[in-house]
């Protein structure tokens, strides 16, 4: 998608603070933080929500969720805990429209959120 800010991103078009990137995944730092600790966790393929994840994206998605793992033990979030959200369609805040994690920690979260 030549107009999506996420792809953009992925191929270097627009600067992101990355914190980790592969072949499959890109992760970086929220512009507009919600916590200590906001990195998006995207696939470099384009997938625009979480509705759009096929059969064969099943090894991608754990793939994303592994690398939130890793990232969360990283930034040192692991042992206070952490949320990882995704939102899907705009009533659930969906900005951009390319699936992304938000992993998010390094405060105290309340329930429920929104």
């Amino acid at each position: 998608m030549s107009d999506c800010l996420f792809c953009r991103m992925v191929k270097k078009e627009i600067k992101c603070d990355v914190v980790y990137e592969d072949d499959r995944v890109l992760a970086f730092r929220d512009i507009n933080p919600q916590a200590p600790v906001h990195i998006l966790i995207i696939p470099r393929k384009h997938i625009e929500t979480s509705l759009d994840i096929k059969e064969e994206d099943a090894s991608l998605i754990g793939h994303i969720y592994l690398v939130a793992s890793r990232l969360a033990r990283k930034e040192k979030i692991d042992k206070s805990g952490f949320r990882v959200v995704t939102n899907c369609n705009r009533d659930a805040g969906q900005a951009v429209f390319h699936l992304h994690l938000h992993l998010l920690g390094g405060r105290s979260f309340s329930w429920p959120p929104g």
